[in-house]
């Protein structure tokens, strides 16, 4: 099937196939022509699986190919990652079109979001912390809102944003059309859902004889030592067929310590957490998914955002506080069809912890077997060459290196020479070029600095000759009063 197939307009499908986007995903199948009809949807899928085709190619049909200035689409996000994500998607989709997108989310500053808002931007993608605020403002218009969608739903209830959710959908016209997205549907979901839809109809994108986790990803657990983590990661790292990674740590100091850990050991690496400003995010971000960086470090509300499909293994450092939370970090991997490895390191306080969350996702994996780096099947299990240390050539080192030698070679050759020159001659010459130095500053010609003079080697004679009755003048000064040796260290001071 082809997205045309589904009544997509040939722009749009254009310029999905101008990204190598042809096929749609069964999620993508089920939601886009009930959505073009205007039927209120909840889709319910696993991440990874095209939602945001799902719900943003109807919403930008609808608006129409040119649409009015002003605000008509309003899709609301969790996180700034994600806004990102999802604004990057609708972009690719909207390039035949005049409609305009817009990414709106904190961490970034006032003045431009409000510029394009008043340049008279059609879609918004947004956080609710910054939507409120805008629209407080009087600066973001939500009076004409015709397409609203919130994705991620149950993470938006995780971080307590389902009061914020409300405020925003009372400044939208009650006739909206609405979709609402999530990999779960607790209760307070679908009773926001009865409260701001018109009959709904619900979808899910799953197999009949798929499980609760993806079929498609290879789950690893592991008992670990927490001493240990840093050097079985680095040799996973090394694993054969080993491509884009993720690693979830517990906190932003995990996070960064680990960053500048496999750094250190030769690896790209790169960090996203809350203790980073909203620009050294994107760029962490844009590096992985350009594959300047293969393995990016992350907490859970900053993964919210990685969209990449080449991600290979997710790795757990610690595990995550349920079985939701271990759904989201494994899902991201085995995107697009791809298959993928979750591993994931158990510390001896979670194991009960951990039996929890196993048995909640039907793993069959409540006692890990204890494993070190060392370990005979863990390299097995990993594909780890046989051999394979945790450390390899540090790039830094590399790129640094020949220039590091080149200015030491030439720091020792000028060392030499001068040593040389020292020592084929005797004190006195010595003494007479820093006595000579002192000289000419005081009496160089116009237009030639005293330091030129110095550096052509130039010496007259008569200078050199005279140099000698002023040294033993301040030798028999040395011996005299102490205001003469003292006058005597003043005139002397400058020349030094």
């Amino acid at each position: 099937m082809k997205f045309s197939d589904l009544s997509i307009d040939a722009d749009i499908v254009s310029a999905l196939e101008g990204h190598g986007i042809t096929e749609p995903f069964p999620i993508q199948e089920q939601t886009i022509p009930l959505a073009l009809s205007g039927q209120d949807i909840i889709g319910q899928a696993k991440t990874g699986t095209g939602k945001t085709f799902g719900f943003g190619l109807p919403l930008i049909q609808r608006l129409g190919l040119d649409p009015a200035h002003g605000v008509q689409a309003l899709v609301v996000v969790p996180t700034r990652e994600l806004a990102v994500q999802v604004y990057e998607d609708l972009e690719i989709a909207v390039s035949g079109r005049t409609t305009t997108v817009v990414p709106i989310y904190g961490g970034k500053a006032y003045e431009g979001q409000i510029e394009q808002l008043k340049a008279g931007a059609q879609i918004v993608v947004g956080t609710p912390g910054r939507l409120l605020d805008l629209a407080q403002q009087r600066m973001l218009n939500l009076s004409n809102v015709r397409e609203m969608v919130l994705d991620e739903a149950d993470k938006m209830l995780d971080l307590g944003f389902l009061s914020d959710i409300e405020r925003l959908f009372a400044q939208t016209p009650a006739t909206r059309h609405t979709m609402l997205f999530s990999a779960t549907m607790p209760g307070p979901i679908v009773a926001l859902a009865r409260r701001f839809m018109t009959k709904p109809i619900h979808i899910r994108a799953t197999d009949p004889d798929e499980g609760i986790t993806q079929a498609n990803i290879e789950h690893v657990i592991y008992r670990a030592h927490p001493l240990d983590k840093d050097e079985m990661i680095a040799r996973i790292l090394q694993a054969e067929g080993r491509g884009k990674t993720v690693i979830f740590t517990r906190t932003k100091r995990a996070a960064a310590k680990l960053m500048e850990e496999l750094t250190d050991r030769g690896f790209k690496a790169a960090a996203v957490h809350g203790d980073l400003n909203q620009e050294q995010r994107e760029r962490a971000m844009a590096a992985f998914k350009a594959g300047k960086k293969d393995v990016l470090i992350a907490t859970d509300v900053a993964a919210r955002g990685i969209d990449v499909d080449d991600v290979s293994h997710v790795i757990n450092h610690t595990i995550p506080e349920d079985e939701k939370a271990y759904l989201h970090r494994v899902g991201r991997t085995g995107r697009a069809g791809n298959t993928g490895i979750a591993v994931t390191f158990i510390d001896w306080d979670d194991l009960h912890k951990w039996a929890l969350i196993s048995k909640a996702l039907e793993l069959g994996a409540e006692e890990p077997v204890e494993t070190y780096s060392s370990s005979p099947h863990f390299y097995a299990d990993m594909r780890i060459p046989e051999g394979t240390k945790g450390r390899i050539a540090a790039p830094k080192r590399e790129v640094q290196s020949p220039g590091s030698r080149h200015s030491s070679s030439e720091r020792n050759e000028r060392s030499e020479r001068g040593g040389s020159s020292t020592r084929g001659s005797s004190e006195r010459p010595a003494r007479s070029r820093s006595r000579r130095r002192s000289d000419d500053s005081s009496a160089a010609p116009e237009g030639q600095a005293p330091a030129a003079q110095a550096a052509s080697g130039e010496q007259p004679a008569a200078e050199a000759g005279a140099e000698r009755p002023a040294r033993r003048r301040r030798r028999r000064r040395g011996g005299g009063a102490g205001s003469e040796s003292g006058a005597s260290r003043q005139e002397s001071q400058p020349s030094e």
